[in-house]
């Protein structure tokens, strides 16, 4: 495990190498290592991020020194501590990380499905075959980014894999369920993107004025549920 600068007030913490090829593994032990971090209760840290592999952790220097480090040794400082609890990750190797199960409606309906059919064909397979595999999964929240809230979900069945667009987009609607690669994801905000746009929910997934503001977290199980206009509408 290593420990790197991310600018003066940041560092990054690699709790593994690979993802690819063990997702959900590589997932799990970045939780692990995340509850092992929130339970330090580092002083002077302000945020836990965690990603696919690493965990940032953000902190106030001028906070770090009045805890006892010197001004020039945060950074070494932080690292020392936080390798010195890295062990109490083996107590709770074998626990399960709470995971809520989510329920995302989506309609699929032809105005909110912009690549729905290049989808399709690229899988060669029906448009309604591709509702009915995407709908089908189970997917977990690997982490949120890009945009306020946006999660990158992975469990995307093999055949629904579809590159991005060459081209983004300059805006895309909130609430769009879109593809990316290997990965599915839904567009909090509207926004640029590039990734191919099948569905929409009408849930908010992002709300400034809410704590926390994103509706989804990282570890999250996501299903989706296709439903039609009128149920969107209501």
């Amino acid at each position: 495990m290593r420990i790197t600068p991310l600018g003066d007030s940041a560092l990054i913490i690699h709790v593994r190498d690979g993802f690819e090829d063990a997702s959900r593994e590589a997932l799990g032990a970045v939780l692990k290592m995340r509850r092992v971090l929130e339970n330090a209760r580092f002083p002077g840290v302000t945020e836990i991020a965690p990603a696919y592999t690493t965990i940032a952790l953000f902190f106030e220097p001028a906070r770090v020194v009045a805890a006892g480090a010197k001004a020039e040794e945060v950074f070494d400082w932080l690292a020392n501590k936080i390798r010195k609890v890295i062990s109490d990750a083996d107590k709770i190797r074998g626990e399960e990380i709470e995971a809520r199960l989510i329920e995302i409606p989506v309609c699929y309906e032809h105005e909110f499905a912009f690549d729905l059919g290049l989808v399709a064909q690229h899988a060669g397979r029906t448009a309604q075959e591709v509702v009915d595999l995407h709908s089908a999964a189970e997917y977990r929240v690997s982490c949120l980014g890009f945009t306020p809230g946006f999660p990158f979900l992975t469990g995307l069945p093999n055949e629904l894999g579809t590159p991005r667009r060459k081209i983004p987009r300059k805006e895309i609607p909130a609430g769009s369920v879109a593809i990316g690669g290997m990965q599915t994801g839904i567009y909090p905000v509207k926004s640029p993107g590039g990734w191919n746009v099948i569905g929409r929910t009408a849930l908010r997934l992002f709300d400034p004025t809410k704590s926390p503001p994103a509706f989804l977290r990282a570890g999250d199980r996501v299903r989706f549920r296709s439903i039609t206009r009128e149920e969107f509408e209501a």
